[in-house]
This record gives structure tokens, sequence and C-alpha cells, in this order.
């Protein structure tokens, strides 16, 4: 073999483990929300009190995302990987042994402990193991298993809960994660983080733009305007797609009288239109240098699907078809967004920069559910849809701020 059909092969055998794990923590943001009804029934809980185990899962997951980067760039990506996928498992397990609220709370504090290190652990491995021509692939394909695990999860959990209970469909999703461990482990070689080379890499850097000047503080990163631009981007994204995900079924079933077993299966669309998004959004990325066009374009499609939603005046059997366009929108804009943030990171800290800003990702999902559980038992279903056309458009906003503050740094 040549010196690039290895690399290229080095690359497809990182991407692929990396996506896998990739998946399974999205696969794991979906296991609790298709078990509301169940839980609902099973514990006399009100929508809010279900909203709140969401809140607590990216609550938790924000505080050791942001922790978890530090920890990446101090002891390497592999071992903190396998701790994530582990616990993801432990978090299953908990919650199918559940005899009440507090048990379940439990069980979302595991997850977020196990959700947190996933964005850290996945871009170092990628921005430090992966050719820089296949770059924009490897964050599409990334983003596809992201989008297929969200994809998968209610159609896995809700099959297997009408087929027996929702106890076993818990206890089906932490056999599968344990199947994904033992995959990770058994191609752990791929998997090596060289902590020493990302930290001389670092000083290089430092040194290249200031000979002779002391490395750089830990924290020197958050003086960045682009890295808190990146954060709100995550928050406005998160909030709204978590929401949706969470209420979008009983939303739908108050506004248009679809059952929620149903609708439920329009979150998989939801979740494969992005998908075929992020696939297309890499090929975009890769050809056409314009983010904030992309984005532009495509959540304002996303918006306008999401107004004609909350009007009520629709037919029914359009509405899997704008869930999907509204997917493909998320997806396309993905791709672009990653090749942002890698641009505003320094050389040699991605650790810690990607826990901060995908911490946005947590404290939106975590926000997000909380509010419109309030407002779900306020029989206010039409806000839903309303308030996430808003967030998408402070997503279009903090785009071109991120794009304007990384531009004279690549100019």
């Amino acid at each position: 073999m040549t010196v690039a059909q290895i690399r290229r092969y080095s690359d497809v055998r990182v991407i692929a483990l990396i996506s896998l794990a990739h998946g399974s923590s999205h696969f794991f943001h979906l296991i609790l929300p298709p078990m509301f009804p169940w839980l609902k029934d099973a514990f006399a809980l009100s929508y809010a009190e279900l909203g709140l185990l969401m809140s607590v899962f990216f609550i938790v997951s924000c505080g050791v995302q942001a922790a978890s980067g530090f920890l990446v760039d101090r002891i390497g990506a592999r071992p903190v990987l396998f701790m994530g996928v582990g616990l993801l498992a432990l978090a299953a397990l908990t919650y199918s042994q559940s005899n009440g609220y507090l048990m379940l709370i439990l069980g979302a504090v595991i997850a977020g402990c196990g959700n947190g290190i996933f964005h850290p652990v996945d871009y170092t491995l990628i921005n430090h193991k992966v050719s820089p021509p296949n770059l924009p692939y490897a964050y599409s394909m990334h983003g596809v298993t992201g989008y297929l695990g969200w994809a998968s999860a209610p159609a896995f959990m809700v099959g297997i809960a009408q087929l027996s209970d929702w106890r076993i469909a818990f206890l089906s999703a932490a056999l599968l994660q344990v199947i994904i461990l033992l995959i990770l482990y058994w191609n752990r070689n791929n998997l090596i983080d060289d902590v020493q080379a990302r930290r001389a890499e670092s000083h290089a850097s430092a040194q290249a733009a200031n000979p002779g000047s002391m490395p750089a503080s830990t924290f020197a990163f958050l003086k960045l305007p682009a890295v808190w631009f990146c954060w709100l981007f995550f928050f406005f994204s998160m909030a709204a797609t978590s929401s949706l995900q969470s209420f979008a079924p009983s939303a739908l079933n108050a506004i248009y009288d679809i059952a929620i077993s149903v609708s439920s299966y329009f979150i998989t669309l939801l979740a494969l239109g992005s998908a075929v998004g992020v696939l297309l959004g890499g090929y975009l990325a890769a050809k056409i240098q314009a983010p904030e066009r992309i984005v532009t374009s495509c959540l304002s499609v996303s918006v306008l699907m999401s107004l004609l939603i909350a009007t009520g005046w629709i037919s029914s059997s359009v509405i899997p078809v704008l869930f999907i366009v509204i997917g493909l929108g998320y997806g396309l804009v993905g791709p672009s967004r990653d090749l942002l943030i890698k641009s505003a990171t320094p050389q040699g800290v991605s650790g810690r920069v990607y826990g901060v800003v995908y911490s946005g990702i947590d404290l939106g999902a975590a926000v997000g559910p909380f509010i419109f559980g309030f407002l779900m038992d306020a029989d206010l279903p039409r806000v839903l849809f309303l308030g996430i056309a808003l967030f998408q458009c402070m997503i279009i906003l903090t785009t071109f701020k991120v794009s304007s503050s990384i531009r004279p740094k690549t100019a």
C-alpha cells in the first residue's frame, strides 16, 4: 500500500469509530422522551416534571462537557471516551430499575455525566488524527451518525416498549451501549491520542506568533469572542432541537389530533432529514466557502416550516414532509459550523475549546424543554413551534457574529 492509501485507511477507521461513539451519545439523548407517555402513567408525572428530567440531563452534561475538555487535554481522549460510553450504559440500567421520580433523576444525572465527554473527545481525535483534506467529510459523517442516533432512538424505544414494556426498552438500550463499548475497546489502538504532541504543537504555535513569549495561560482561549459566539450558536440550536424532540408529538396531538404513537415517528423523520442534510452539507462546506449564506438560506426555510405548523391550518398529511425539511435545514449547516469553530480554535487546545463551546448545546437543551414543559401544561402547544422559529433566527444572527469575529485571523 502507498503512504496515501495507508493514510486514507487510517482516516476511515478513526472516523468510523468516532462516529459510532457519537451516534450512541445522540441515541441516549432520546431514549427518555419517547418513554414520556409510559413514565407519565407509571409515576403520575406532569409534563413539567418530565421536561425537568431532560433539563437535569443536559445541565449535568453542560458542566461535565466544559470540565472534560480540560481532562482530555491532560490525560488524552481515549480513556475519557471509554468512561463516557460506560456511564451511558449504567444510566439506561438505572432508568430500567426506577421505582419513582427520584431514581429517574439519578439516571438523568448519570446519563448527563456520560454524555458530557463526547464532543471534546470526538473533535480532539478528528482534528489530530484525520488528514486536513478529509476534515469536512469527517465532520459530515460525525454529524450523520449523530442524527441517525436521534432517528433510531424513538423507533427502537417505542417499538420495544409496545412489544414488552418500558423497562425492557431501557435494558435493551443498556445492552446496545455495552456492545458499542466492546467494539471501541477492541479497536483501541486506532484511538490513541498523543497528548505530549498536542502540547508541543500548542507551544510551537504560540512561539511562532510571538517569539520568546511565555506559554499561553490555560484559560487564555476564553478571551476569544468567537468562542462565545460559537457557544451561543449551540445554545439556540439545541434549545430548538431538544424542545421539538421532547414535546412535538404531544403538541401535534393537541393541535392536529395526531396520535402520539404516530407523531413520535415524525422525530425519526426529522433526524433522517438532518442526516441527509449533513451529507450534503459536508460537500457544500468543502466546495463553498460561504458559511453565512449556507446557514441563512437553510434555516430560513426551517423557520418558515415551523411557522406553518404553528398556524394549525395545514393538512396533517403534510406535516411529516415539513419535519423532514426542518431536519434537512439543520443538517446542511452542520459541517460549515464545525469548520467555523475549527478556525476559531487555537492550536493544541481543541479539547478545552470544544468542551466549553459544546457546553452551549447542553445548556440550551436544558433550558428549552424546561420552559416549554410549562407552556405545554398551560395548554399552549402552538407556542412550541413559534419558539423554535425564534431560536432558529437567533442561530442565523450568531453565525454572522462568529464569522466576523474570526475574519481578521483568517484574512
